[in-house]
């Protein structure tokens, strides 16, 4: 079979925030009639659906969000992959369309989760009882004894690790990252917080997880994202200016932990996120000195110097220079690296914010980004992980 290209013909996503007065299907229903407005179609034209969903991944989201949008009888992939649940979404699309299998897709990304709470496991007994017992044969409970499994414990760990094997990274390199995103998000409708902050008032606001400050950390969101997906055979059949606002997907790339033998517990989440971006780069035909445009995931800002490093957006060690002179902000000299203002910003509905990166990018490919727009746009990278060890990259391009 010829190799089959692959378009976003259309992309949405609500507001991240709180709505008492919408259910989980709402939400993902709204996403998900907005994207196919935007492509130009309706649910009747599509041949297969992924669904990503995390609170109610044993219930049928998709089917549910198709008796809200329009039931034809299509396959449905309900798809549940922590942090890259929403790309993988996509890539079930993806894949059966470049299989030959359908020529139409939607993809949707749903969640309700603000008010969940600190993401990360349960918490620990109080019972005295120290005898080795399940898969590890753990003595004791690891949340709140020697470490921790929230979220915000987790990557300020990573953060620390990345600035213990790298000079002059410290505390203020993290809040500078949170600078540019703070900033990118005050020119971002859909971001859950818009709202400037200086360096000095990241630095100082409540300590979550050092270097995580409140202002670092994501906040859990309601939400969801959709996008439209189409063969390139079926693109050229559509309308001359469906044809003009399609972007095409160069690579759609997932992976999981290799083997390594001092790390089958814990999961190395830069190593797997290299290879993603590696394939995915190869796949696409181009270099990390092509992307102009990055969405990653940052669910705290202390993660972000890993993923320049991660993407080849700069050589190892290097990552601290281009936020010290502000070569990430819009308006900068490398790649724009979340000009939505990212997680700490639109907030985080897991299984939607994966493809609400993908919305940002095919808005800024298309030149619709508004005030926040990277001039020339023409290649862009969304990069998401999983603390189950995955990861995930697309490249879309113009």
């Amino acid at each position: 079979m010829a190799e089959r290209d692959v378009w976003i013909l259309g992309a949405s996503m609500t507001k991240f925030g709180r709505y008492p007065d919408k259910d989980l299907i709402d939400l993902g229903a709204d996403a998900a009639l907005a994207a196919l407005d935007d492509a130009g179609v309706t649910m009747a034209d599509m041949d297969v659906m992924g669904a990503g969903n995390l609170m109610e991944a044993a219930s049928g989201v998709g089917q549910r969000i198709q008796k809200q949008v329009g039931q034809n009888g299509v396959p449905v992939y309900n798809v549940a992959n922590a942090c890259a649940t929403g790309a993988t979404a996509i890539r079930c699309v993806y894949m059966a369309i470049k299989s030959g299998e359908a020529e139409t897709g939607i993809a949707v990304g749903l969640e309700k989760m603000g008010k969940a709470g600190l993401l990360g496991s349960a918490p620990r007994s109080d019972k005295n009882v120290y005898e080795p017992s399940g898969r590890y044969g753990s003595v004791m409970s690891v949340e709140g004894r020697v470490g921790t499994t929230l979220m915000p414990g987790v990557f300020a760990q990573a953060g620390m690790e990345y600035a213990s094997e790298h000079d002059g990274v410290a505390f203020e390199q993290f809040a500078k990252v949170a600078e540019k995103n703070h900033a990118h998000s005050t020119l971002n409708p859909l971001a859950a917080y818009q709202k400037r902050f200086t360096v000095d008032e990241i630095m100082n606001d409540l300590m979550i997880a050092y270097p995580n400050t409140r202002s670092m950390c994501s906040a859990n969101c309601d939400g969801a994202a959709a996008a439209v997906v189409v063969s390139g055979s079926k693109l050229r059949t559509l309308s001359l200016e469906q044809q003009r606002r399609a972007i095409k997907i160069s690579a759609s790339v997932l992976t999981t932990d290799p083997w390594e033998e001092a790390c089958q517990v814990l999961p190395n989440v830069n190593t797997l996120t290299r290879n993603a971006a590696a394939t995915a780069y190869e796949q696409a035909g181009i270099g990390p000195e092509d992307v102009d445009v990055a969405e990653v995931y940052d669910l705290s800002t202390a993660l972000e110097l890993d993923w320049y490093e991660n993407l080849g957006l700069c050589p190892a060690g290097e990552a601290e220079q281009l936020i010290r002179r502000g070569a990430t902000a819009l308006g900068g000299d490398a790649a724009t690296v979340n000009p939505s203002g990212g997680l700490a910003c639109f907030g985080e509905a897991v299984p939607a914010q994966a493809i609400a990166q993908v919305c940002e990018l095919v808005w800024q490919l298309r030149g619709d980004a508004l005030g926040r727009q990277r001039d020339g746009a023409r290649v862009g990278i969304s990069a998401n992980q999983g603390l189950f060890g995955h990861g995930s990259s697309v490249i879309v391009t113009r």
